[in-house]
């Protein structure tokens, strides 16, 4: 691409169907320029990998457009849950549902997942330790148009994510479930898209027999929090800008993009063995006849590709202010 060797494009955004990520996004790191993927990132996560060491090794921001966490109302969400006030966190349920639109070359699950499962990796600040994911294709033979995914948490946490391109009325709606409180985030409201509710099961401390067991339901008030309006979609371009002019790591760099395709990857391989259960954690014990990736990524008897590790290190980029959108 000629316009990559021009000296006064800084930047670059790729924002095209994500068969042509991992070419252009490596053709714009060789050729020096900082360079923001819509997501997913990569199609593998050997692409993306491959990607997040080029970034490094040329001290580049690569970032990923996770654009809810940009989200004011994802952000207050995290404190609410950080804070403590829902107590200890124990399950998310997400949907994220329309009609269309389909896609000829990926799933629903890696159409309309990405958005979900960034959120309750930065909700739960940790990566799951098993992935599995069960699907049907109603349209399309072969290219999933419903699916419902289960990430396995550590502590005895999990979410839950369902998907669909066959539904009549659009949904964005995540539920997250604490020992105190519950959350409950819209984001097709426009304004009141956080609601708090002071609801619970408590189980009784002490009992002598099982006829004194009994469960107590406590339903409280509703209350909504205030969130200050912003768009997301500008408060992610404008930190893309930031990080190069800061010489920073993005909040949605190439590690965070690699661990969201590394779930997805990890689904893809769930789907072909009927739901089974793949590990993400090569120090687990195999349960159940769980598939596990091994240390070079790869899924025991599966076609699966190499997954990403760890956290990123802050990175040293040069300033850049031209950027190229593609």
């Amino acid at each position: 691409m000629t316009l990559l060797n021009d000296t006064e494009i800084d930047a670059v955004v790729i924002a095209t169907p994500v068969r042509f990520h991992y070419e252009m996004a490596k053709a714009s790191l060789n050729a020096g320029k900082h360079t923001f993927i819509e997501k997913p990132m990569a199609r593998t996560v050997a692409e993306g990998e491959e990607l997040v060491a080029l970034a490094e090794r040329q001290g580049l921001v690569l970032m990923v457009g996770h654009t809810f966490l940009f989200s004011p109302a994802v952000r207050r969400m995290k404190e609410i849950i950080d804070s403590g006030d829902i107590g200890e966190l124990q399950y998310i349920s997400a949907r994220r549902l329309n009609l269309g639109l389909f896609q000829k070359d990926i799933n629903v699950a890696w159409d309309l997942a990405p958005h979900d499962i960034s959120i309750i990796l930065h909700l739960l600040d940790e990566q799951p330790a098993s992935v599995s994911c069960q699907g049907n294709s109603h349209v399309t033979r072969g290219i999933e148009d419903v699916t419902m995914m289960y990430l396995n948490f550590r502590k005895n946490r999990c979410a839950f994510i369902q998907n669909s391109w066959l539904d009549p009325k659009k949904v964005r709606q995540m539920t997250v479930v604490g020992s105190r409180r519950m959350i409950v985030y819209d984001d097709t409201e426009p304004l009141e898209k956080l609601k708090i509710y002071d609801a619970r099961v408590e189980v009784p401390p002490h009992y002598d027999s099982f006829a004194e067991f009994t469960y107590s339901y406590h339903y409280g008030d509703a209350y909504v929090p205030y969130i200050k309006q912003d768009e997301p979609l500008k408060l992610e371009c404008q930190h893309f800008l930031d990080c190069i002019r800061e010489e920073c790591a993005p909040i949605t760099g190439g590690r965070h993009g690699l661990e969201v395709v590394r779930i997805l990857e990890a689904s893809t391989i769930s789907l072909g063995q009927h739901g089974a259960a793949v590990s993400l954690d090569p120090s687990a014990p195999s349960r159940n006849g769980d598939q596990r990736l091994d240390g070079d990524g790869k899924s025991a008897n599966s076609n699966g590709h190499g997954n990403g590790n760890g956290n990123g290190d802050a990175i040293t980029p040069a300033a850049g202010r031209n950027i190229l959108a593609v």
